[in-house]
């Protein structure tokens, strides 16, 4: 059996659209569960609207998604020669020819089409022309559509598409000045890249008709192709940046973990059964075209989230400190010092609980990355008056003397609340605000193991001296 070729092939006009992204995990699964290869390949033949920076873009954002390729970035634009080499066989076997209309005679074709009530597809006359009859003059290079007949495109996803060969014009190959159009350029590329299954967005599935003429025409084989459903809003409406960030950029930046990203764009508008939280190992073993719909996926950020705080509570905790550092690096905020490094590291089990988004992990481990004297927030400064104050003051003598265990904590707070009448509920808020400065934190014991007697001690009279 033929090894698995996929590809994924944006145009560097902007960022790395989450829509793009999808489809690049989609093709990257498809290989990487078949241990295939899975190519990328720039198309930057539009130059005015190409920038190094929107390639830039990509493939940081390919990089932070973890979609690894193999071998070099293909430019489209660097082919150009091969493109036109290929247009220009065609021509050389009849199977192509030049055409000399104008644009002007083209549109007056089109106008008296239009005012018979007849199609207004260009059909040329310089299709079965005699060479001699040539004039000196500019000419585009033109395929010879089949003009009766149906294509059909065999399609994993929509199913067997029929398009009748009559509506199919005789496509530009070359330009009059010599260059090759996008429609030729992307066969080409696929079939000299050895591209086995050609997987895209369903914009595309017009165009698969116009492209079977040239695998045709070159006597090359086709791959098999799979147009998938493009991503809607939550309104139904095609996702754009009223529905919110549509970049991927903009997901890192907002703090989402790859592997959530990743869990999360493959269910949107895949299925595994009813599974909706997945490793990436099960992610390449399930992915197959037959579980893609054909219904339009909506973009539903609270699933996005659910599934992003589940991934954050199954990371490893080294994995996922790395990946709380690559963060703030992207956020160009300051490194943590070593010593923060280290206590992130000891508290990562209770920060990682809950957390759906690293700001989110980053705002849990206040605790950790604020130094002393702390500023408490207005929320935890109301749990610092008097009487909490009085209770930090006789309580902190007892956890000097406590055993620096979670049962050793729970006894000694336990038995002062005991021999205050107080409940335990009164004493947590008064010990977040010491300990923390924040009114919502992990655990009071947690905070205290992760911080040490030392520390904890420090803060706790701090809060009951201010």
């Amino acid at each position: 059996m033929s090894t698995v070729v996929t590809r994924f092939a944006p145009s560097p006009t902007g960022f790395l659209h989450i829509g793009g992204a999808r489809t690049a995990l989609f093709n990257w699964l498809y290989a990487r569960g078949r241990g295939g290869k899975f190519l990328l390949r720039i198309e930057d033949t539009d130059r005015a609207r190409s920038t190094p920076e929107a390639t830039d873009a990509i493939l940081q954002g390919m990089a932070w998604l973890g979609l690894d390729h193999d071998g070099d970035v293909i430019s489209q634009f660097e082919r150009a020669d091969r493109h036109a080499e290929v247009a220009l066989q065609l021509l050389a076997e009849g199977k192509a020819y030049k055409c000399f209309a104008t644009q002007d005679e083209i549109q007056a074709f089109r106008d008296k089409a239009k005012e018979e009530g007849k199609s207004t597809l260009y059909r040329s006359p310089w299709r079965d022309a005699d060479a001699a009859s040539h004039p000196d003059a500019p000419y585009v290079v033109r395929i010879k559509a089949p003009q009766d007949g149906t294509t059909v495109i065999r399609d994993e996803v929509q199913g067997d598409v029929k398009i009748a060969n009559e509506q199919l014009d005789d496509m530009i190959l070359l330009r009059s000045d010599g260059t090759p159009v996008y429609m030729l350029a992307v066969v080409v590329d696929d079939h000299d890249m050895g591209v086995t299954h050609v997987i895209r967005g369903d914009d595309h599935l017009n165009n698969a008709a116009r492209q079977m003429m040239i695998y045709e025409a070159m006597g090359w084989d086709l791959p098999t192709y799979a147009h998938i459903p493009l991503i809607f809003g939550p309104d139904g409406k095609k996702l754009s940046k009223r529905h919110g960030a549509t970049g991927a950029e903009e997901y890192q930046k907002m703090g989402y973990p790859a592997a959530g990203m990743r869990n999360y764009l493959a269910r949107l508008g895949w299925s595994h059964g009813d599974d909706e939280f997945f490793t990436d190992a099960q992610a390449k073993e399930w992915f197959d075209l037959g579980g893609i719909g054909k219904s339009p996926a909506r973009f539903d950020f609270k699933k996005l989230e659910n599934i992003c705080g589940q991934h954050i509570a199954a990371s490893d905790d080294a994995a996922l400190l790395h990946e709380l550092v690559d963060f703030q690096h992207v956020m160009g905020v300051q490194p943590f010092d070593a010593a923060t490094t280290e206590l992130l590291q000891v508290g990562m089990y209770c920060l990682k609980e809950r957390a759906k988004t690293f700001p989110e992990l980053l705002e849990k481990a206040h605790f950790i990355t604020a130094q002393r004297p702390l500023q408490p927030d207005e929320k935890a400064s109301k749990n610092l008056d008097d009487v909490s104050r009085g209770i930090l003051k006789e309580l902190t003598p007892q956890l000097q003397n406590a055993s620096w265990t979670r049962d050793g904590l729970e006894a000694v707070t336990s038995s002062f609340a005991e021999a205050k009448e107080i409940k335990f509920g009164k004493m947590a808020g008064p010990l977040r605000a010491a300990l923390a400065g924040r009114a919502v934190t992990p655990s009071v014991f947690d905070m205290m193991l992760v911080l040490g007697p030392d520390e904890s001690i420090a803060r706790l009279q701090d809060a009951a001296a201010d």
